[in-house]
């Protein structure tokens, strides 16, 4: 017996013919699945965008803030640096007027009748409150005499010739130095001694 081969293309059209036949079903499935699929991932990526949104509204206003903040500590250094250059030297003030005070005081009394011993003993006491006012403040005195001569904080004005005393030492000091904080303020003007 020979079979009867059926062509592919009759069975697609008997299929087609079947559906056909039959409408509706299998096609709300097929169509509405695609829909909703389509709507859940558009619901879905509303949400995430509105969520993005929301955070990058966070951000922004943490990012503001902080801004604002940076700008009020930026003001706020300059002012207070501008108040420390104005008041830097205001506890040193003070401590000089004691100072000027005992100056006022001495000249007063130098009108009556003083001697030379009693004016001299109160411009000594006078020099001792400066110098503690100095070293208070760590203003250090450079009193070279007899040292080595060190052109970091020494100013030779000349040199002299000597024999007692060995090459490059300080013979006389001319005026004292000072240092405030080991930097120099004014170098010492001292006569240093060369070969005889």
């Amino acid at each position: 017996m020979t079979e009867k081969r059926q062509n592919p293309f009759e069975q697609a059209v008997e299929v087609d013919v079947e559906q056909m036949a039959n409408p509706g079903q299998d096609d709300d499935v097929i169509e509405a699945q695609p829909e909703q699929v389509v709507d859940d991932e558009l619901q879905g990526m509303s949400k995430a965008v509105s969520k993005a949104e929301e955070e990058l509204v966070l951000h922004r206003d943490a990012m503001l803030r902080m801004q604002a903040e940076m700008d009020n500590l930026r003001k706020r250094l300059i002012r207070d640096q501008e108040k420390s250059r104005k008041f830097a030297l205001e506890r040193v003030m003070k401590d000089l007027l004691q100072v000027r005070d005992s100056l006022e005081r001495g000249l007063e009394s130098g009108s009556e009748a003083t001697t030379a011993e009693q004016f001299r003993e109160g411009q000594t006491l006078t020099l001792k409150m400066l110098s503690k006012v100095m070293q208070d403040h760590d203003l250090e005195l450079i009193d070279p005499a007899g040292e080595k001569f060190d052109p970091e904080f020494h100013q030779a004005m000349t040199v002299l010739p000597s024999a007692e005393l060995e090459e490059n030492t300080v013979m006389e000091v001319l005026q004292k130095g000072f240092k405030l904080h080991d930097r120099l303020i004014r170098p010492a003007m001292v006569v240093v001694s060369g070969k005889p």
